[in-house]
């Protein structure tokens, strides 16, 4: 079943995923779709299959700043479904994919009848506000090259090595200017363990890249596997 491609709507029970299949559509993500704008109710929940959904925060100065990766280990708009509440955030489409997609309403419907589904869809929203908080620290304490790593590091672990990005984009998404960007990756360019042609992002050695990474893109790994280890063992066997 490709719902299946999601891991969260892979660790259901078989009988249970078959049960909200009719209620689920895949549809095709395309780079820069605005999922939600801020203050926004939201309409539709997605499970992505693959490329990364970004929960963005716009200033008044017209700097934006990222503070969440969603990829196929996660969902979007579940815990604002839960509550009927509003995106706090933009949030848009870092890399293309596709995504398992169903309504707001019918997203809180099935929660409630079935508390296995509520229980993991809370989890994972615990899981991303510790997300955002280690983000939130990284920005405030960490430097350019290391969090650049740890961004690298989390990209790698949700679409793998290539990348289709912009340094414009990347800046953005790091909240800092396209010159610094464009040092930290000549820098690692030259040090072999990228390779950044015309928008084109190789990740060459992975290993390398982690080890310069700061401490959250430890943490924000240690967080998931403690709350999804069956999901995170799916992960890398897929990966192989």
């Amino acid at each position: 079943m490709p719902h299946g491609s999601n891991f969260l709507l892979g660790q259901l029970a078989a009988a249970t995923l078959a049960g909200i299949a009719p209620h689920l559509s895949v549809i095709d993500l395309a780079t820069a779709d605005v999922l939600a704008e801020p203050h926004q109710r939201i309409q539709r929940v997605y499970f992505p299959h693959s490329g990364i959904i970004s929960s963005i925060v716009e200033l008044s100065d017209g700097s934006t700043i990222e503070t969440g990766m969603i990829g196929n280990d996660g969902v979007f708009g579940a815990s604002q479904a839960l509550d009927d509440k509003v995106s706090l955030n933009l949030v848009t489409v870092q890399i293309a994919g596709k995504a398992s997609v169903m309504t707001s309403d019918r997203l809180r419907a099935f929660a409630s009848e079935l508390p296995d589904f509520k229980a993991l869809l809370i989890k994972y929203e615990q899981f991303f506000l510790s997300q955002v908080q280690q983000t939130a620290a990284c920005n405030a304490v960490h430097d350019i090259d290391a969090r650049t790593c740890k961004w690298l590091s989390r990209m790698h672990d949700l679409v793998g090595p290539d990348l289709l990005l912009t340094q414009e984009f990347f800046a953005r998404m790091m909240g800092v200017r396209r010159t610094s960007v464009t040092t930290v990756a000549g820098a690692l360019q030259d040090a072999g363990l990228i390779s950044y042609t015309r928008g084109r992002l190789h990740i060459v050695d992975i290993n390398q890249i982690r080890k310069r990474a700061c401490e959250c893109d430890d943490a924000v790994r240690s967080n998931y596997q403690r709350m999804f280890p069956l999901v995170e063992a799916d992960a890398k066997d897929r990966c192989v």
